[in-house]
């Protein structure tokens, strides 16, 4: 849906373009490429504006954004948290219910045996705990490793992360919502990532309460994303585009898919959106 520009000059493509982080904005390296930089400068300066939308929290966030020299609001933790990046302030924040998501958990193993666990503290600081077995990838994120699980349940969750030692992230996040659906939301976030979530939360929580703060509707947005937990945000969005990495579960609602994180499909697309016509 087209919209005008800030200055009334010229109608948008889109008013907001929202980019989830890993396997999207991100390349394999964890860097932005200098050309999808120049796409979202060519964007903004257009009249639209960019906004974050990650499972990351914020405590996972904030050196990436700092890095792109990002000013706006920024999704984090799968909705639970709005970030102000220009003013480093929490607007809002989200937890998971402890009660329920011990039920939950419960529900779950009692179909599955024993899970390994880690969880994410709330807050701006919030640590990464992790439990034994719980494997993490590699990369520069903090995690705290913990001896007794049950130390995960001793201060305020924005979510749960759960890991079997045989079942893949899919049979995973399919049992779990199978038996625990009902009392807390499941989502996958990436390889190894298999989520528990306030019911009802999700990106497009968090990018609605957004943009609204924003002044800018659904239909004036475009999403970029990669992995079932962009599901929502793509139902939500005017527009969704699917990374070619994509998990099928995304590819199969997007209303176009692009070229992979590491070719630059994010600025594939802004390009042709935004890119002046030739006189």
């Amino acid at each position: 849906m087209s919209d005008d520009a800030a200055d009334g000059s010229a109608p948008l493509p889109y008013r907001l373009i929202a980019t989830d982080l890993d396997g999207t904005l991100l390349r394999s390296d964890d860097t932005v490429s200098e050309r999808t930089r120049a796409a979202l400068q060519l964007a903004t300066a257009a009249g639209a504006a960019h906004i974050v939308v990650t499972g990351r929290t914020v405590a996972w966030t904030r050196h990436i954004l700092d890095a792109l020299d990002y000013r706006g609001l920024a999704v984090c933790g799968q909705g639970a948290q709005v970030y102000h990046a220009g003013e480093h302030r929490l607007l809002t924040s989200v937890t998971l219910d402890r009660q329920l998501a011990g039920l939950a958990l419960a529900k779950i193993e009692a179909e599955t045996g024993p899970l390994y666990l880690a969880a994410s503290r709330d807050g701006m600081d919030g640590d990464v705990l992790v439990g034994p077995g719980y494997h993490v990838q590699e990369g520069p994120l903090p995690a705290v490793p913990i001896t007794d699980a049950e130390e995960i349940w001793s201060a305020p969750l924005n979510k749960l992360y759960i890991q079997h030692p045989s079942l893949d992230d899919d049979a995973l996040a399919e049992v779990a919502r199978a038996v625990a659906g009902g009392l807390v939301g499941v989502t996958m976030a990436g390889p190894g990532i298999v989520e528990l979530l306030p019911l009802g939360l999700s990106k497009a929580t968090g990018l609605s309460l957004a943009a609204r703060r924003l002044g800018v509707r659904a239909a004036g947005t475009i999403a970029f994303g990669d992995m079932p937990n962009d599901v929502p945000m793509f139902g939500w969005a005017g527009h969704g585009v699917a990374m070619a990495n994509a998990h099928a579960e995304l590819k199969a609602v997007a209303d176009e898919v692009t070229a992979s994180n590491d070719e630059d499909g994010i600025a594939v697309v802004l390009e042709r959106l935004f890119r002046p016509a030739a006189v």
